[in-house]
């Protein structure tokens, strides 16, 4: 290595709260950043890894961040915080580039994806609108999209989890940056999606001779990425060193402390393939004919021969039309109708009775509004568990868990304890409903139509919501839908249902990307268009 790309000679980064108290983000931070080389930057929530690289951008609000007036930040000679924004404005995106965590949050959903990319080699090169399309065509299939001409016209919500990323990276290196920012960019995706997103930047990085600074939490990503490693803890660069070294002889308790817990997880990964709730052979039929004395003459399967599996930390969205049998066979796996064929367990869920089962799986209907007593309290509805699973806690701590479960959804206000559902929204209500599954601690939670009675914008909270909850408590998911931009949204499997049978299953990607069945086909041209 000869001169660094970058030098970050000392950064220190200070937060004005509200009270006008200053808050320490990053403190006496330095490192270098050097052409062709993956950068790592570590460390849990709240280390100041995303504070360093909105710094890196100027991205950071002016108005609420005090910048020490040493710093210095040097790239190529040039002291990037003596910058005017209008001189920002010229590196941001074109020598200096960055792609985020949430493409979903900084695409503009009402632009096509091909303006959006053209719209940033126009801000920074001379091009006609003619050639800037062009170059985003070609940016997009670079990236690894098919049907580029198509996808132009695409708008960020017609676009997959790991189709939007590439977008996002299509945009960032639009302009062949030297440095490309990398903010938590597979923290959204699915394992799959995952590694064909690090495959991707590993490839521009090689093909443009870009530097990367990649932020991340999971460092099974970043030894797989990186050539060296930064680690943070409270805003301080506690060590350094290539990725070698730091994951094999680690020196600072911090780190030695992040690989412990790494090892743990790493050690539980198979956990994500465990079995926990199995259908095997589910049949339903619905008499439709009977004789005076009550024998079935005709009948309809519902239900025919289905067997299914859901695991630890995972969701498997079961989709069809109206009448395919999803939510029968939702109710089966719920042991809230009868069947033939077996519902099995995993013994890790201990499981000795229907008490143990009900507490175990847990379901949230497609209607908040029917499914909430509307003479029952807040209080009362998602207390109510809880005292039938767990005898032994008193008034106070029951109120502790309600509050404490209620919280985990968003809904942090003691005062409405004793309101009624009638008092609350749409979203508030599936979020009550949520809660009120959650409160028992089950393993499994089998979801009805959850956001089918709920206006776009509070789809997407409760989706984010319920990925959120999967991800802190390892719940399994059956989620059940009709909508294939939520199933696509939440969904790391997907099973296809028709007239009580499964046509097709495979995972979420390969279902979207490249059904096989005319008829899921036929869903996803009815859903997405």
């Amino acid at each position: 290595m000869t001169e660094p790309l970058l030098n970050v000679k000392s950064l220190n980064v200070r937060f004005i709260r509200d009270d006008g108290s200053l808050f320490s983000a990053v403190y006496n931070s330095k490192f270098e950043v050097y052409a062709g080389e993956v950068l790592a930057i570590v460390g849990e929530s709240g280390s100041g890894k995303s504070v360093t690289a909105l710094s890196l951008m100027g991205l950071l609000d002016t108005h609420k961040v005090l910048y020490k007036s040493t710093n210095s930040i040097m790239f190529e000679n040039k002291e990037l915080t003596e910058l005017s924004p209008v001189e920002w404005q010229a590196i941001r995106g074109d020598e200096i580039s960055m792609i985020f965590q949430e493409p979903m949050s900084s695409l503009n959903p009402l632009i096509k994806v091909g303006e959006q990319i053209a719209e940033i080699i126009r801000e920074h090169k001379k091009v006609s609108s003619i050639k800037a399309k062009a170059r985003a065509r070609y940016l997009l299939r670079m990236v690894g999209i098919d049907n580029a001409n198509e996808r132009m016209n695409a708008y960020p919500f017609e676009l997959s989890g790991g189709q939007r990323q590439r977008v996002m990276i299509a945009m960032a290196v639009a302009n062949n940056p030297k440095i490309l920012i990398a903010d938590e960019p597979t923290t959204a995706l699915d394992v799959t999606v995952q590694k064909q997103i690090l495959d991707l930047i590993l490839r521009l990085k090689e093909k443009l001779n870009m530097a990367v600074i990649f932020i991340s939490h999971d460092l099974n990503v970043v030894k797989k990425i990186a050539n060296r490693v930064l680690v943070m803890r409270q805003g301080v660069i506690v060590e350094e060193g290539s990725v070698g070294n730091i994951f094999n002889a680690p020196s600072h308790p911090y780190t030695k402390e992040l690989l412990a817990a790494f090892s743990r997880t790493s050690l539980q990964s198979n956990f994500a393939a465990r079995r926990l709730l199995e259908a095997r052979g589910i049949t339903v039929s619905f008499p439709i004919k009977k004789n005076l004395f009550g024998k079935v003459l005709q009948k309809i399967d519902a239900v025919k021969d289905v067997s299914l599996v859901l695991y630890e930390g995972k969701t498997l969205g079961l989709v069809g039309e109206s009448g395919s049998g999803k939510t029968t066979l939702g109710m089966c796996m719920a042991n809230l109708i009868k069947y033939k064929g077996e519902i099995l367990t995993a013994k890790s869920v201990h499981i000795t009775n229907e008490k143990d089962f009900r507490k175990a799986v847990q379901v949230v209907f497609q209607d908040p509004y029917n499914s909430l007593n509307p003479r029952m309290t807040i209080k009362e509805i998602v207390g109510e568990g809880i005292k039938i699973h767990f005898p032994d806690l008193n008034k106070k701590e029951i109120e502790k868990r309600i509050l404490e479960v209620l919280a985990a959804v968003g809904l942090k206000d003691e005062g409405i304890l004793n309101l009624y559902p009638h008092e609350f929204s749409g979203g508030q209500r599936q979020r009550i409903a949520i809660a009120r599954a959650l409160a028992v601690e089950p393993k499994v939670i089998i979801l009805d139509e959850p956001t089918s009675a709920l206006d776009v914008t509070v789809q997407a909270e409760i989706i984010k919501l319920l990925k959120k909850i999967q991800k802190e408590r390892g719940i399994a998911y059956l989620f059940i839908s009709h909508d294939m931009r939520a199933v696509r949204a939440i969904s790391h499997e997907v099973a296809v249902m028709k007239r009580g049978v499964i046509v097709e299953r495979g995972s979420a990607e390969s279902i979207f990307m490249n059904p096989k069945e005319d008829y899921t086909k036929e869903l996803i041209s009815a859903s997405l268009g």
